[in-house]
């Protein structure tokens, strides 16, 4: 479908005035900020109208900000949605947002009671010896995991990830074997790892589209967002040598709610970028593979939060902890229990589009059998926009049900008969 575009001409470099001669300093500061207000202004206006390649010609040719990538991907970290999509598919070098992956391994590590914040991480000869980014492990130096995933996190660090790959699986290539192994289990179709820090290696690749879910999984645990969003901050604080961590992720201290995710850049990839910001009740996603700088990186990826943030709105069909089935509970004491909403169910509707048909649909398992423990996944909600499922939240049970009594059950039975 074609779209004719009509803009008032802005040339932001022949801004005129009376007399030039009475133009001060701080004229001249005025000027720029409305430069660079006219110029933030455009590039959301082109990704409000068509991405992801639109040029308007004003006295200067101005094009689409996407066109600067390889691809991009902007999506709603809650339900999934996807505003923003370019080439998001193509399997292209993610560099050291491979992390976000490592990272994520590390949570559920921790959730999983297997390692714990204050354990003793050993750097062997091998993580020690990772080039590119790093926190300069010495070989039998020994970290908290906690100290590690900061490392990560913040400094990028190719050895931290190494040393953690290797306490949690023994090496690092089995540690990309559980990368692997996740990945699958996401239903995620174009990435493929060959290590947890991203260097590179012929064919460790990953999409726009993979990355998104993935950051989109490392966001359940919300203590991650603990160490990403750390701008800056030091290593080793009681040593003689302490080291000063700065995040590459500029965005986390120029963006106004940003607090991850994970930068990237080898000369193959050239600069990646997969951030995060939440504003308000709204959360997105947005990711960059191959901008030409690290500016135009961080100009791009701000320009899709703005886009996100200015031209949606959240919605909640249900809140969190809503009572939304009741069901029986074969054997159980109480019989019946119900089922209620372990998080919110929401969607996003574009400011200026069109209403939209929602509706939910509830699955619940039909055959419980006590006992069930309060808090145990019993079904779930999906969310249904315009006939198409967009995302389900779990339905959990609101109380235990134990095994009933002899007693009980012979009174039920009773009872039923009467029926």
């Amino acid at each position: 479908m074609s779209r004719t575009l009509f803009f008032i001409s802005v040339n932001t470099r022949r801004i005129k005035t009376a007399s030039k001669e009475k133009i001060n300093k701080k004229n001249l500061k005025g000027v720029n900020v409305m430069k660079k207000w006219i110029q933030r202004t455009l590039c959301v206006v082109l990704l409000f109208s068509l991405f992801p390649s639109v040029t308007i010609q004003a006295n200067d040719e101005i094009k689409s900000p996407l066109d600067e990538v390889k691809s991009a991907i902007l999506i709603d970290q809650h339900t999934g949605m996807i505003v923003m999509d370019k080439n998001s598919k193509e399997s292209l070098s993610p560099a050291s947002m491979t992390k976000i992956a490592t990272m994520l391994l590390i949570m559920e590590a921790i959730d999983q009671k297997k390692i714990n914040w204050e354990d003793k991480v050993k750097a062997s000869e091998y993580a020690a010896s990772m080039g590119g980014s790093q926190i300069f492990l010495k070989a039998g130096e020994e970290m908290t995991v906690r100290d590690m995933v900061k490392g990560i996190a913040v400094a990028s660090a190719n050895d931290a990830s190494v040393a953690m790959a290797e306490h949690i699986a023994g090496s690092e290539k089995d540690f990309v074997r559980l990368m692997n192994e996740k990945v699958k289990e996401l239903g995620l179709k174009n990435t493929v790892f060959h290590n947890t820090t991203g260097l590179p290696s012929d064919g460790h690749v990953s999409s726009a589209f993979d990355m998104a879910q993935l950051a989109k999984e490392l966001l359940k645990h919300e203590e991650i967002i603990q160490f990403t969003g750390i701008y800056e901050d030091y290593l080793r604080k009681d040593s003689e040598d302490p080291f000063w961590l700065v995040n590459t992720n500029k965005l986390v201290r120029f963006y106004e709610g940003a607090d991850g995710l994970k930068t990237g850049f080898t000369k193959e990839a050239m600069y990646c970028l997969t951030a995060t910001a939440q504003k308000k009740d709204m959360r997105f996603i947005a990711v960059v593979f191959g901008a030409p700088t690290s500016k135009a990186r961080n100009e791009i990826v701000s320009s899709m939060l703005d886009y996100g943030f200015s031209q949606y709105k959240s919605k909640t069909l249900a809140k969190q902890g809503d009572k939304v089935v009741k069901i029986r509970v074969e054997k159980g004491s109480p019989f019946m229990m119900s089922g209620v909403l372990s998080e919110p169910l929401k969607w996003l509707s574009s400011v200026q589009g069109a209403e939209q048909q929602v509706k939910k649909n509830i699955k619940v398992d039909n055959e419980l059998t006590a006992p069930v423990k309060k808090g145990q996944q019993i079904g779930e909600m999906s969310l249904i926009i315009d006939g198409k499922e967009l995302s389900s939240v779990p339905i959990v049970a609101e109380s235990d049900s134990v095994k009933a009594s002899w007693g009980e059950l012979l009174v039920r039975s009773m009872n039923e008969m009467v029926r």
